[in-house]
C-alpha cells in the first residue's frame, strides 16, 4: 500500500472473488493494540482486515457507489462482475467524477 500510496487492498480466493479487504485504517489499529507496527510483521492480513466486503456491480451508479461508501465509512469499494473482482473505486474518485460531471 505504502509503495503504490494507495489506502486499501482487496484479497480475493482462487475464484479471484473478494474475500476480505484491509485498509491504512486496519492496520493502524493493529499497530496501535500491539504497540509497533514490526510486532505484525509475521501474521496474516486476514487477522486485521474485514471479511464479506461491500461490492459494487460495474452498473452502479456513481451517485449511489458514492452514497453507499459514505453510508458505511468506506474508502474503497471493489467491483465485482458475476462475483468476479473487475476493479476497485475509491471515494476519492466518485466525488471527482461527480464533481467533473456538475461542471459540464
Amino acid at each position: 500500500m505504502d509503495i503504490y500510496q494507495f489506502p486499501a487492498l482487496v484479497i480475493v480466493n482462487q475464484d479471484q472473488s473478494p474475500t476480505h479487504v484491509i485498509t491504512e485504517g486496519d492496520l493502524a489499529r493493529a499497530t496501535l493494540k500491539s504497540g509497533k507496527i514490526t510486532a505484525l510483521s509475521h501474521e496474516s492480513a486476514y487477522l486485521f482486515a474485514t471479511e464479506k466486503p461491500t461490492v459494487a456491480h460495474p452498473n452502479t451508479e456513481i451517485s449511489d457507489a458514492l452514497h453507499l461508501m459514505l453510508n458505511q465509512g468506506l474508502t474503497i469499494l471493489p467491483v465485482v462482475d458475476q462475483d468476479i473482482l473487475i476493479g476497485i473505486v475509491l471515494r476519492i474518485d466518485l466525488m471527482q467524477a461527480l464533481l467533473m460531471d456538475s461542471s459540464t
